[in-house]
């Protein structure tokens, strides 16, 4: 972990675009509530090849780095260090400064732990299946959340197969039974039949057409949060179902960061109060 020195320390979240991250709501509300004054969380737009540059160039001050998209496997591949969770999402979101070069981890597994226990009121049962709905990088980080919750098998219904591997790959590296369906030849009605929890990674409007089927799963996580609520976050809600959201999941995934980058326990309710004012209060957030 970072030093907990109350001297000026920067940190900011890397990616492109990024104007729009809440990344620095959730930060700064951790830095004040430490009390660390002159501590400063940015923006910076840097993507996948400007990053190593970016991070070389940066001073002693610098404790650590949030990274989203294009950079996560940039990030990975830059560190020194490795923490295991990265290794198996073949991703980071985070870089944290050691003493002998930066470490690269992956709290977005935390953030979808975190989400489904204490939104999605995700309780794991012995051999429990789940559906994740798409293969992108969100995917990666989901499966292995899902293995660390004790899922033993997970469905990955996608457009196209061919372009499921590193999601496949991640699912694997967790320890998980994987198979993929082809989107279009997925049986929808069948899959709540056998399935504990659902993970929905892709567009609002392509799960229309299985809401009926895919609102009955016991507990969801939809990562989408923008524009609120999706149509799937409406189906579970009129099902009286668990709903935990992207915004739990960034919530959850900071908690993590900010304890890299301070040393010390985040303040998880000062965080919360901090996003859901960000955010205009459409969420609860539950914290546990």
């Amino acid at each position: 972990m970072a030093s907990s020195s109350d001297r000026p320390r920067r940190a900011a979240v890397l990616g492109k675009p990024v104007a729009h991250s809440l990344s620095p709501v959730l930060h700064r509300a951790a830095f004040a509530a430490l009390g660390l004054d002159g501590w400063t969380y940015d923006r910076v737009e840097t993507d996948a090849a400007e990053l190593p540059g970016f991070v070389d160039g940066l001073g002693p001050e610098w404790v650590g780095l949030s990274v989203t998209m294009p950079g996560k496997r940039a990030a990975l591949d830059y560190a020194a260090e490795v923490a295991p969770r990265a290794a198996a999402v073949g991703a980071a979101n985070t870089l944290v400064r050691r003493p002998d070069g930066w470490l690269a981890d992956c709290t977005d597994v935390e953030g979808v732990t975190g989400a489904l226990r204490c939104a999605g009121g995700y309780s794991p049962s012995a051999g429990d299946q789940a559906v994740v709905l798409g293969a992108g990088g969100t995917a990666a980080a989901a499966v292995v959340g899902l293995a660390e919750l004790g899922v033993t098998t997970v469905r990955l219904v996608v457009r196209e197969p061919a372009r499921a591997s590193e999601t496949v790959d991640a699912a694997k590296r967790a320890g998980l039974d994987v198979d993929v369906l082809r989107w279009s030849e997925a049986d929808f009605a069948e899959l709540p039949d056998a399935t504990a929890v659902l993970v929905n990674t892709v567009p609002p409007d392509a799960v229309v057409p299985h809401l009926a089927e895919l609102s009955r799963i016991g507990s969801v996580l939809d990562v989408i949060y923008h524009p609120w609520p999706t149509p799937l976050a409406e189906a579970v809600e009129r099902r009286g179902g668990r709903l935990a959201t992207g915004l739990d999941m960034l919530l959850h995934q900071a908690f993590g960061q900010a304890e890299h980058f301070t040393g010390r326990p985040a303040p998880r309710e000062e965080m919360r109060a901090a996003l859901r004012e960000a955010s205009g209060n459409i969420l609860p957030l539950p914290i546990s």
